[in-house]
């Protein structure tokens, strides 16, 4: 284990490297963030893409919101005190669709690849074998806090929430949120191969300047029982996420889970979470339904356009991708291969991108977090 000492010393090395390679492959001005977030709001060409059909990806309802963000240039500072935990983060990290996803790909475990203790090896190669040229990082608990101090310094409540966690797997599952929506990327669990390139995981008939979500299709439990089985009727992937910074979706999961965390420590009752309580408190149930929630929100959709709100019966069965504004949603093939069933499809197949082998994915949810190890 590391001493505080080299853990502050690996921090800091890191840090460094990151910040070089970000000054040193940077977009070009035309495509950087905007000075001022625009929280609330998506550009003119969102606008178009998120009415425009493409191929068998067609947006399930209409536009964005009607809010639309300031043009006026860089804006002056505001007093964050005065600001909502969900204002914070969104000035803090400004979301612009028209971006291009941040070559990052980024990994936690006890151990990195230089240690003799590292058993994932060969998943952790295909990663960089796939991915030539990207920043690839495994980062330790030791290193995740010191990141997370520097990244998230402004916001101290977010800081705080991450340290009071009582278990592994709800910093494990917090982290995920937390480095993507301070600085995009690919997350994905280190038991996790990556068979196809991400530049194929969106199709080519959508521009990439108009995404800004990745995310996959976990479980479609169509049976009587699926209850016994999942939390949700269409849940979900949390172990590969793909996002660019400022995501709303993910400012969302993470003030959520701030706000519960702060809260449930206030209250003294913060202790008694235990694995079961994992899927609701950080896990897929939580991610799914605030991907849901955000797909509905007329706050970034004009859902006067859209024939109904967007459920589970959108999702179910589908084998190709679909794309709902920003958010292109997967095939259960394309991050669950090979689990026979639910309609996955095995890995040699076109859209199998990851190959996950979490040991328990497809136990019952009260079992789904036994046994795993961070």
């Amino acid at each position: 284990m590391l001493s505080f000492r080299r853990a502050l010393v690996a921090a800091a090395f890191f840090i460094t490297v990151i910040f070089l390679t970000t000054r040193s492959s940077s977009p070009p001005p035309s495509e950087a963030p905007e000075s001022f977030p625009r929280a609330q709001a998506y550009s003119d060409s969102f606008k178009k893409a998120a009415t425009t059909a493409a191929a068998d990806h067609n947006p399930l309802h209409g536009g964005p919101s009607r809010h639309r963000p300031s043009q006026s240039g860089q804006q002056a500072m505001q007093d964050m005190s005065k600001l909502s935990l969900n204002d914070k983060l969104a000035y803090q990290f400004p979301y612009d669709v028209e971006a291009r996803f941040p070559a990052y790909i980024w990994q936690t475990w006890k151990w990195t690849p230089a240690q003799s203790q590292f058993d994932f090896r060969e998943q952790e190669a295909t990663w960089t074998e796939q991915h030539p040229g990207f920043v690839h990082e495994v980062i330790t608990d030791d290193v995740a806090v010191h990141l997370l101090r520097l990244l998230y310094a402004s916001v101290p409540e977010v800081l705080e929430a991450y340290l009071a966690l009582p278990l592994p797997v709800l910093k494990a599952d917090f982290f995920r949120y937390l480095i993507l929506l301070a600085r995009g990327g690919i997350y994905s669990d280190i038991d996790t191969y990556a068979i196809r390139s991400a530049l194929d995981w969106i199709p080519e008939t959508v521009p990439r300047e108009q995404i800004g979500l990745v995310i996959g299709i976990e479980a479609d439990p169509d049976r009587p029982d699926w209850k016994d089985w999942y939390s949700r009727r269409i849940q979900f992937c949390q172990w590969t996420i793909q996002s660019k910074p400022g995501h709303p979706v993910l400012r969302e999961i993470v003030a959520r889970i701030t706000d519960a965390t702060l809260r449930r420590k206030r209250a003294g009752s913060l202790r008694a979470v235990n694995d079961k309580g994992v899927i609701e408190f950080t896990g897929p149930a939580l991610w799914t339904d605030i991907i849901f929630e955000y797909f509905n929100d007329d706050r970034y959709f004009d859902m006067s356009k859209s024939p109904g709100p967007i459920d589970y019966q959108n999702f179910t069965g589908m084998d190709v991708a679909k794309r709902v504004g920003d958010v292109v949603v997967l095939p259960i093939t394309s991050f669950s291969p090979g689990v026979k069933q639910m309609g996955a499809k095995e890995y040699d197949d076109p859209m199998a991108f990851v190959k996950h082998d979490f040991e328990g994915t497809w136990k019952p949810e009260s079992e789904r977090h036994i046994g795993q190890t961070y």
